[in-house]
């Protein structure tokens, strides 16, 4: 489904490069003394306050994002240090619980130290964390860290800011910039009715490469932070300007695609390109069980043949196979895919262990499609070539923009392989293996907490959603305690959840319904035409290495348990009376 009187070449809509905004600082230095807050790594803070230290300015460039976490690593003593009280500030155009979520993962960070987090009263104060920390020996120290926050359409987020021989002011950042303006290029272009394009691509360097956190998968990533601004940002423009609500799935404008490179300068460029049918190089065969990365999709297919079966099969929107198994046994059918959001890892490689697993069932009886969504794979590919251990939220719709499970309207493409799954099988439960953010997924530049997602800001272990239709409560609620029952015999696993849910806690992102150790949502939901709908959620994204084989070592087994859980489901609600 091409865009209609869509041109074959790329079309530039706005190109510019950006003075870095310290560097722009080093000329005619006009302070005395100074504290700077811009949206910089560490090195390059460290290099202009030696520029400015050479002018003779006495100046301290600070993180403006993640500014209490930034403190704690760069500037307070950390050394016998036993006990840090930290008074968080609450401001009524944020979240109540902002300001303790961008305190994680300091608990992690530092676990030889007592931190005690607590709310301070609202204020429409400049925020700042009030620290008293005591080290060894009843040493006391008492500090402020100032956390610069500006009112940004309705929003508080993190901003630019400095502090010159005592006045402070807002600073105008290159990051900040090259955000607006990509923005500002998109509200002011003309695009025809949906799809508006084949790939929009906004490619920005910065000179800012990740820094890790020294706890988990953490990073303190401006480029992947940027990433998930620009995506999202244009993904709510396009629903504004077609009238659809926030949040709205249906909407097809095209594949945005954000690429966001560290390199030497800061640059931005907007074009808009023909889609991409080249599925980009990945790495060779690997063992399935302990896969350390995404698969290829030629494994995928190959790994998926091992499974006796019918074949059914489809296109994607750009053309690329899409292909089914339908294993017809004596059991309840059941079926399985993955890859729906096509940069959640761990779906595809636990969907086919855990079908060729069952295949060696004489009973069983599955559809499995383990890749879904074939062009949002590829785009994910392709973008992990330059961020590998990023979240690639620009990759987890279709080449047209749109959630597949949301399709209604032709073409049905990546959609259609669900209908002729039920309709091989009529199975009753949809086993839906999905994955979200193993590190913080955050948007500094509105609002810190990403929109519509606050509750999925932070990892907090391996979640079952289980959807159902109107009566069939009593049945879910038994389908998700045999899974549980089944999931408990996995140690490794109920530790790893303990201790994510755990953390978070920590940072006000509640687990939900706790069943036998594992955060289970069940929800009244008729979108599906069969009547249970298990879906898993392993914080996956990022992963790679041995936490990659862990992750699908979850999702296999969640299959597993959900398939046997369900055969041993006495009655269901649609056999009764």
């Amino acid at each position: 489904m091409r865009p209609e009187g869509h041109r074959r070449l790329a079309v530039l809509i706005f190109e510019k490069t950006y003075r870095a905004t310290l560097d722009a600082l080093s000329d005619g230095f006009g302070c005395q003394a100074a504290e700077i807050w811009s949206f910089d790594d560490a090195q390059s803070r460290r290099a202009a306050e030696s520029r400015l230290a050479a002018q003779g300015a006495r100046v301290t460039c600070r993180s403006a994002l993640k500014p209490l976490v930034c403190a704690f690593r760069e500037e307070i003593p950390t050394i016998s240090l036993e006990r840090a009280e930290i008074v968080y500030p609450r401001h009524p155009a944020a979240h109540p619980e902002r300001f303790l979520r961008e305190a994680y993962p300091l608990t992690g960070m530092f676990p030889d130290v007592d931190f005690r987090l607590v709310p301070g009263p609202k204020s429409t104060e400049m925020p700042a964390y009030r620290l008293r920390l005591i080290y060894a020996g009843g040493k006391e120290r008492r500090l402020s860290v100032l956390a610069p926050n500006a009112n940004q359409q309705g929003e508080l987020s993190p901003c630019g800011w400095m502090i010159c021989d005592g006045v402070g002011a807002r600073l105008s950042t290159s990051y900040e910039a090259i955000y607006h303006d990509a923005m500002a290029a998109i509200r002011g272009a003309d695009f025809p009715s949906v799809p508006c394009f084949e790939e929009l691509n906004i490619a920005v360097t910065l000179p800012s490469p990740d820094e890790a956190l020294g706890w988990g998968n953490e990073v303190l990533s401006l480029c992947e932070a940027l990433h998930e601004e620009l995506y999202f940002g244009m993904l709510e423009h396009f629903q504004q300007r077609f009238g659809l609500p926030a949040g709205d799935r249906s909407l097809r404008p095209g594949q945005i695609v954000p690429e966001i490179r560290v390199g030497s300068e800061c640059s931005l460029r907007i074009e808009l390109r023909p889609w991409d049918p080249v599925t980009p190089a990945a790495p060779g065969p690997q063992p399935l069980g302990g896969a350390v990365s995404a698969l290829a999709a030629d494994q995928i297919a190959q790994e998926l043949a091992r499974i006796p079966g019918e074949v059914f099969a489809g296109r994607s929107v750009i053309g690329r196979p899409i292909e089914g198994r339908y294993r017809r046994g004596s059991d309840r059918p059941v079926m399985i895919t993955a890859g729906q959001h096509a940069n959640e890892m761990s779906g595809p490689i636990g969907a086919l262990r855990a079908g060729q697993e069952l295949a060696q069932l004489a009973r069983a009886h599955f559809t499995l499609c383990p890749l879904e969504n074939p062009d949002g794979y590829a785009l994910r590919q392709r973008l992990a070539q330059h961020g590998p251990h990023h979240m690639l939220h620009a990759a987890r719709y279709t080449a047209l923009g749109d959630d597949l499970e949301y399709r209604e309207a032709p073409p049905l493409a990546e959609r259609g392989m669900r209908d002729l799954a039920y309709e091989l099988s009529g199975a009753q439960l949809h086993i839906n293996l999905h994955g979200y953010p193993a590190h913080e997924w955050l948007r500094p530049l509105t609002g810190y907490l990403p929109r519509g997602f606050a509750d999925w800001t932070l990892p907090r272990g391996f979640l079952l959603i289980l959807r159902h239709h109107p009566g069939w409560a009593a049945t879910a609620r038994r389908l998700a305690e045999g899974i549980a029952a089944r999931l408990e015999q996995q140690p490794a696993l109920v530790e790893f959840n303990a201790m994510q849910m755990a953390m978070a806690a920590r940072h006000a992102v509640a687990p939900g319904e706790i069943i036998g150790g594992f955060a289970c949502h069940l929800t009244e939901d008729c979108r599906a035409p069969m009547p249970l709908t298990l879906i898993t959620e392993y914080p996956d994204e990022t992963l790679s290495g041995a936490a990659l084989i862990a992750a699908h070592d979850a999702q296999t087994a969640a299959v597993i348990a959900a398939y046997e859980a369900f055969q041993a489901l006495e009655v269901l609600d649609w056999n009764v009376g």
